[in-house]
């Protein structure tokens, strides 16, 4: 019998932030348990105006001083066949979660939701934007998606 072998996506407005991070996030956390041929992990925009970019340099300094490599990902922009490919896909607030709803269909393979709703004793719903923020922003952000990419393994571990 193969082995199980899920695939997640974070998403966010412009891929360029938030998701970038959740996605470098998980990678780490899933290399580290040594369960990387186990995963897919990516993430996308529900915009596309950073399709092709690299990740905001504030996310990528941020990852950086935590262990995180996110600086080779490329901005992408979500579409109805995520909702096939992927497993879980995970939004980084309401609206992004709205915007992916659109697409969604019965049968579809997705599971979706918000990336905070994996942290039993969250204070947030959301994670926060913080494009017009200042470093502290992103730092804040970075340990939110950091705890939920934790949660979001264990979880995840039961299915393989």
């Amino acid at each position: 019998m193969p082995e199980t072998r899920l695939a997640v996506e974070f998403v966010c407005l412009g891929n360029i932030c938030r998701s970038p991070l959740g996605e470098g996030i998980f990678r780490h956390r899933v290399a580290q348990a040594g369960l990387t041929h186990r995963f897919e992990i990516a993430s996308a925009g529900t915009g596309g105006w950073h399709v092709g970019e690299p990740p905001d340099p504030r996310s990528v300094a941020v990852a950086r001083r935590h262990g995180v490599d996110i600086a080779g990902q490329r901005g992408r922009q979500l579409d109805w066949a995520h909702l096939d490919h992927y497993d879980e896909i995970l939004a980084m607030d309401e609206s992004n979660l709205r915007n992916i709803r659109r697409f969604e269909r019965s049968g579809q393979r997705a599971r979706l939701g918000l990336l905070l709703d994996e942290l039993p004793d969250r204070r947030l719903g959301e994670v926060p934007d913080p494009y017009y923020g200042t470093d502290r922003d992103f730092e804040s952000v970075f340990a939110l998606v950091d705890a939920a990419c934790a949660a979001l393994l264990e979880r995840l571990r039961t299915r393989l």
